[in-house]
């Protein structure tokens, strides 16, 4: 978390909605611990890293989704999962997320 801060206070100050995804389990084989931490705020803007690259696009998504909702979820990433090339996660483990708006 302490890496994405600065990204934080500059979006909070100049008035951008900011949603937050953490890695809140890893099984087997994952790219990051958990609470390895990405933010992304109303632009799409990304800081931070829950998976070294390998599926920040799909999270960016979700973190849009969040923020328009206005409702935290957990998700999912595995090799299991059917998406799990698509959206790049390789490693062989399985990668749980919480994704929530970041309540000022």
């Amino acid at each position: 978390m302490k890496e994405v801060l600065e990204d934080i206070e500059r979006w909070r100050a100049a008035g951008k909605r900011v949603a937050v995804a953490r890695v809140i389990g890893v099984e087997g084989s994952g790219p990051r611990d958990p609470g390895a931490t990405m933010v992304v705020n109303e632009d799409g803007d990304v800081a931070g890293s829950v998976s070294g690259g390998c599926v920040e696009g799909a999270v960016l998504t979700e973190a849009l989704d969040v923020l328009m909702s206005g409702r935290r979820k957990v998700v999912t990433y595995g090799i299991a999962d059917e998406d799990a090339f698509n959206v790049g996660l390789t490693c062989g483990g399985t990668i749980h997320l919480l994704v929530e708006p970041l309540d000022w």
